[in-house]
């Protein structure tokens, strides 16, 4: 433990002098600012700091004295790590005194004869602040919980490491706990502390001091800076056994995120990319490890771009709006019922890039707000046009993100988006995923019902993809389920995967809502489907997404269709 001291208290300085008016000389220079205490050899100075030990704030001490000299009093105090806090001044004459006594740990002297007042007091009070701020430093720099470095400190040592050693070659490394909040959920705070203990106390024993540094970030965040080496698996799985030794029945995972050294980055840098690694492995227990390569780095950078060109691309309009129909086979022939907004984005550069490479990303990074503000949009817009043009109010479902529903404006956006385009709230459908219900229930159950209010339809996607629990989804907002496309690929040669779609068309009829089977690619299931009662579907067996000039045409083949059926 260090001492604090507080700012208002005088210091303790203890005089060591065996010449009584040399004491007397210092004490009078000193009185003033400081509490004396005086000792007139070594063993009397070993005495006043053993019974001072958290009083003293500093040591003047003279070298040549009977019984116990100052050499051997330094070599005491320095290694004695309660008496190692406390600055020795040396008092000497003897200039070729003064180099053992700085490697004994002296912290500066003051030379005899004692004529230069100003000069003592200034010396005594320098050292003494320099002193107090170490120690303040040291009671700062530790996670008390775990033993290592605050982030704080430990990034700035890291920095040091590298600016002053640049020929070491240190690689950063990133450890987390798998959904560690759900540890603490399910085990209590005080069992998650004794995790987060376990892992510290077990990374200051892998580390020597020539190896690295280790630091605890917030929460379940560890950091390693070290020497550049080949065996990462075999550290984790050394941190892993640790772990599982010390939780036993608990199953706690690790996982690990390893940038190795390059010479053109910054710390700062290294830690970004080994943290990105990291999150790369999240849910992945079988492969905890992921090592930041140049392949990493290609795609790092290919996402950075991405993220880079989101404005220009919302400016120059380069995300396009396709539409995939959905149909309503509880009738012959089968009748366009809606259909589904997703979004394309043809990159002036890099051609058309993948929902998939941008969407999840925009997600992680908080973006995903500025595509789905767009998307609805452009789908109103798309409604208004062809009810404009073709005479057709076709609904069009788009999807509301995690990120969209803690906006404060929502509401307001989307009714302002449906009226400037003269459209019901019915006909903009929003498509909510299971996971958000079960991630952020609350809030998104308040938000949901003040938009079902305003009139506008609730979808829940990718149904069954979830955690959510029968309790739960009979009291959730809903007015369509959309089944994850996953139950509809093997329905034909799975016959337990056939049963769970009837099972979850039982879950949509004791709810009373509909069920839309996505992902429907042949004659077979779509049988299948309407024979079970599932009321629309979505998928090639009908269409590819398509853009709004090619969907016209399906618009005007349901029009002719009507006609027949009215004939």
């Amino acid at each position: 433990m260090y001492r604090t001291m507080d700012i208002h208290q005088r210091r303790v300085v203890l005089i060591v002098e065996d010449q009584e008016i040399n004491r007397d000389l210092l004490g009078l220079i000193l009185e003033d600012e400081y509490d004396l205490l005086f000792a007139a050899d070594g063993a009397e100075a070993m005495v006043q700091i053993r019974n001072n030990l958290d009083r003293l704030s500093i040591i003047l001490l003279d070298l040549l004295m009977p019984v116990m000299d100052g050499f051997e009093v330094l070599e005491r105090v320095r290694d004695d790590p309660a008496m190692r806090r406390i600055p020795v001044i040396v008092l000497t004459a003897e200039k070729d005194a003064e180099l053992r006594a700085l490697q004994l740990g002296a912290a500066d002297f003051i030379t005899k004869p004692y004529d230069m007042h100003e000069v003592i007091q200034a010396r005594v009070k320098r050292i003494i602040e320099l002193s107090e701020g170490k120690q303040l430093i040291r009671a700062t720099e530790r996670d008390p919980l775990t033993g290592l470095y605050t982030s704080q400190f430990f990034f700035e040592y890291a920095e040091r490491i590298q600016k002053y050693h640049p020929e070491q070659t240190m690689d950063a490394v990133v450890v987390n706990i798998e959904r560690f909040h759900m540890v603490n959920e399910l085990n209590g705070r005080k069992f998650g502390d004794s995790v987060l203990r376990t892992i510290g106390g077990e990374m200051l024993a892998m580390l020597g001091k020539a190896e690295g540094i280790a630091g605890h970030g917030e929460a379940d965040q560890f950091y390693l800076y070290c020497r550049s080496r080949d065996d990462y698996g075999a550290l984790l799985s050394r941190l892993q056994s640790r772990v599982n030794t010390s939780t036993r029945r608990v199953g706690i995972r690790l996982r690990m995120g390893v940038s190795p050294w390059s010479e053109d980055a910054s710390v700062e840098q290294l830690f970004d990319r080994a943290k990105l690694a990291c999150g790369m492995v999240r849910g992945r227990y079988m492969a905890p490890l992921m090592i930041y390569d140049a392949a990493f780095r290609e795609l790092d950078l290919y996402r950075q771009r991405l993220v880079n060109d989101l404005d220009r691309a919302v400016e120059e309009r380069q995300l396009i709006v396709y539409y995939q129909p959905k149909y309503d086979i509880q009738c012959e022939p089968p009748r366009l019922q809606s259909a589904e907004a997703l979004i394309r984005w043809k990159h002036p550069e890099l051609g058309m890039v993948s929902p998939g490479d941008f969407i999840p990303l925009l997600e992680k990074n908080g973006l995903v707000h500025m595509v789905d503000d767009y998307v609805w949009r452009e789908a109103a817009r798309q409604i208004a046009v062809w009810r404009d043009t073709l005479g057709f109010t076709l609904p069009v479902s788009v999807n509301l993100s995690r990120v969209d529903v803690f906006d404060p404006n929502l509401e307001e956006d989307l009714l302002e988006i449906v009226r400037s385009n003269g459209l019901s709230p019915k006909t903009l459908k929003l498509e909510v995923t299971e996971s958000s219900y079960t991630e952020d229930a609350d809030q998104l159950i308040a938000v949901i019902n003040r938009l079902r209010q305003d009139g506008f339809e609730i979808e829940m996607d990718d149904f069954g993809s979830g955690y959510s629990s029968l309790n739960m989804i009979s009291s959730l907002p809903i007015d369509v389920l959309k089944m994850d496309m996953k139950f509809i690929q093997n329905i034909r040669e799975n016959s337990k995967a056939f049963r769970l779609v009837e099972v979850i068309l039982d879950i949509a009829k004791f709810l009373n809502v509909p069920v839309v089977a996505e992902g429907v690619e042949t004659e077979h299931q779509l049988s299948l489907l309407r024979e079970a009662a599932c009321d629309y579907v979505q998928g090639y067996y009908f269409s590819r997404p398509l853009p709004p000039e090619d969907f016209a045409a399906l618009i005007l083949k349901e029009l002719e269709t009507a006609k027949t059926r009215s004939a």
